[in-house]
């Protein structure tokens, strides 16, 4: 008699390939709309589903946990996994994944390309061409057209030494010859000496950074951890990138922060809300680089993302520890496997 593989709901459209390398393992059934699954949906999915494989967007708390009677492995497509109730997931023996390391270098290629966009005013530039602007003040060029700031041998502050912030970090050292500065919660004295780098607590990192890029996960600590007071603490003239989560920025200061004049430009990849509506109050100032949530966002890094939750899903079903296992303490509860 054939045994029945494990029924796997993968809540998202991922790539053909990894589909059917899961396929080999599992009994598969993929949410193909491009909106996420509603909650409810999520419920009822979640009841008869021995694996599954999620997005940020996915609300996975524990009321549904406790009705997924037959879960036991959740690979989270994404490094960040605040959608997840951890706690619960792991008191009930259920493993999380996700997917850290291969989304670094897109990552901190896209804050790179917020810095130059808010520093050169990239963006606003395009539309005073596209629009027309440029056309109607009759001139070509002007001495003060256009001004922005130069990064040579500026201050960055980094906030979050993890992978991606030391990566942004060394690429202001190496190509800009930028002082760096950078606070995290654990100080990293092999990258200091490493990368060339100086630590700050966080009021020191933004009251000396030219650019401040935020790398830090969403966590009760971080929650908010740039508000109102430490926005008043900025360097006159700094710009503010984060590409990490949106709610580690207080949304209501920072709209405050630029119309008063507190920092002289942001870049935002990620938002309190998403998606953000057309009439948010950050779509109203031109020094401001919006994007929709597009860090890892090259061909290369979602086919890896994907890739290694396949990876997770495959060696859990083998019985075998997955490769990046967040709940590291759910191997008290369970062994890895279905038996």
């Amino acid at each position: 008699m054939m045994c029945l593989k494990p029924k796997l709901f993968v809540t998202r459209e991922l790539f053909a390939d990894v589909i059917e390398s899961l396929e080999q393992y599992y009994e598969v059934e993929v949410w193909d709309r491009y909106q996420p699954p509603p909650y409810e949906v999520l419920l009822e999915k979640f009841k008869d589903i021995d694996a599954a494989a999620t997005l940020l967007t996915d609300r996975i708390d524990c009321n549904l946990l406790q009705r997924a009677k037959k879960l036991r492995i959740i690979a989270q497509y994404a490094v960040g996994y605040d959608n997840i109730d951890i706690e619960c997931a792991t008191k009930l023996g259920i493993y999380v994944t996700n997917t850290p390391g291969v989304l670094t270098e897109a990552t901190a290629e896209l804050t790179w390309a917020l810095i130059f966009a808010v520093a050169r005013r990239i963006v606003e530039a395009d539309h005073f061409v596209r629009w027309g602007e440029w056309w109607r003040l009759k001139t070509g060029w002007h001495p003060k057209m256009m001004l922005g700031v130069e990064l040579y041998k500026k201050t960055l502050g980094i906030i979050g030494l993890g992978r991606i912030g030391s990566r942004v970090a060394e690429i202001g050292r190496k190509a800009f010859d930028m002082r760096v500065i950078y606070y995290d919660i654990y100080r990293k004295k092999d990258l200091e000496e490493k990368l060339g780098i100086e630590y700050k607590d966080l009021d020191q990192v933004l009251a000396e950074s030219d650019i401040i890029s935020i790398h830090v996960p969403l966590t009760k600590e971080t929650y908010h951890m740039i508000n109102e007071e430490r926005l008043k603490k900025v360097k006159k003239g700094a710009l503010l990138i984060n590409t990490s989560r949106g709610a580690v920025i207080d949304t209501n200061a920072l709209v405050k922060a630029l119309e008063e004049g507190w920092i002289a430009g942001a870049g935002i990849d990620v938002f309190e809300q998403e998606p953000i509506p057309p009439n948010h109050p950050l779509t109203r100032f031109k020094n401001v680089v919006l994007v929709p949530h597009i860090g890892s966002a090259t061909y290369e890094t979602r086919h890896k993302m994907a890739e290694l939750v396949a990876e997770n899903l495959i060696a859990f079903y083998e019985g075998r520890v997955p490769p990046t296992l967040v709940n590291k303490e759910v191997l008290k509860v369970r062994s890895p496997g279905f038996k």
